[in-house]
């Protein structure tokens, strides 16, 4: 645990930085949470990671409920790094092969098309030995107004570049693949 803002550098990328806080995911002040960095682009998230037995579903493989968590928090960060901030609303998520625990993981999320105050995503998990998709996602986001989206830069500590938003109906699938 640590109260020390998380700064995030990616190459070519400009830097994010977020104050310490309390979400079982990515807060650095939750000790019972997974802990999780993540790597914040515009329109995009990843996070590389290994499940121990505190997360153990059946003997030997990750609980589904956490990496269902897992993919909706990189779908949540990738609107995040175009500052368009938002809650879930909707996740739909595949299971393709068990996720054995210590193992390392990484889940990547993308915006794949914005409209309004609706943001629509994807997420994977890969098991980063053997190359294999374990887990798919898909979800919708509602976006938070301008007020809500300065309240949660302002609480979070977040400093990073602000993207200008998409324009209104753009469609990324095309571009996510």
């Amino acid at each position: 645990m640590t109260s020390e803002p998380r700064v995030i550098d990616v190459p070519g990328v400009p830097r994010f930085e977020v104050a310490p806080h309390n979400c079982f995911a990515c807060g650095t002040l939750n000790e019972h949470g997974l802990g999780l960095v993540l790597h914040v682009e515009p329109e995009r998230a990843w996070t590389e990671f290994e499940l121990d037995r505190r997360f153990e579903g059946w003997e030997g493989i990750a609980h589904g409920g956490i990496l269902s968590t897992v993919l909706d928090e990189v779908m949540a960060w990738s609107l995040a790094g175009a500052d368009n901030w938002g809650v879930t609303a909707r996740m739909s998520v595949t299971f393709r092969r068990p996720a054995s625990l210590d193992t390392p993981l990484r889940a990547e999320g993308w915006v794949t098309r914005a409209r309004r105050r609706l943001v629509e995503t994807a997420a994977r998990v890969v098991d980063l030995t053997t190359g294999e998709e374990l887990a798919t996602a898909e979800g919708t986001y509602v976006a938070a107004d301008e007020t809500r989206k300065a309240e949660l830069r302002r609480r979070y500590g977040f400093r990073g570049p602000i993207v200008a938003g998409p324009p209104d109906s753009v469609d990324r699938a095309a571009e996510s693949s």
